[in-house]
């Protein structure tokens, strides 16, 4: 059976945004900036060019997919309020607009990402990193709402 080195995250690289660039709220802000959206559904893109397919070796060019609004979040709230976690939009495009919540995961969920280059050792193995543990979500369970401008 085939086995990885899966390695803790790199303290030195773990801090990739410069602090004050992020402006989610506190509980939601990681090292990286990562974190999860759950979307009931589908977000249509464009469609690929010269008719590629979806494969991990296919690099996608950044597409907009919309805003993440935090209505109830002030910066100036104590930082254990969490009144703010029941109402998040996510607008999509110019017309639609979905509702959700933060929800904290019943288990947190670790990112692992392949360690770069530079720290792999001569051996050739590849081995893993832990990029980020996430504890929390965003939610979005409803159907789109329509907005205007």
């Amino acid at each position: 059976m085939p086995s990885i080195r899966l390695h803790s995250p790199n303290p030195v690289r773990g801090n990739d945004i410069q602090a004050g660039q992020n402006s989610l709220p506190e509980l939601l802000q990681t090292p990286t900036g990562l974190a999860i959206l759950e979307i009931q559904g589908t977000i249509n893109t464009p469609a690929l060019d010269n008719g590629a397919t979806a494969d991990a070796d296919t690099s996608f060019p950044a597409i907009s997919v919309g805003r993440i609004e935090f209505p109830d979040f002030h910066p100036d709230d104590p930082t254990d309020s969490t009144a703010w976690m029941k109402r998040v939009h996510l607008y999509v495009g110019r017309h639609q607009r979905l509702t959700g919540e933060v929800k904290k995961l019943s288990s947190p969920l670790a990112v692992i990402r392949r360690k770069p280059e530079m720290d792999v050792s001569n051996s050739g193995i590849e081995e893993l990193e832990i990029a980020e543990i996430i504890y929390y979500k965003v939610l979005f369970s409803s159907r789109p709402e329509p907005v205007s401008e």
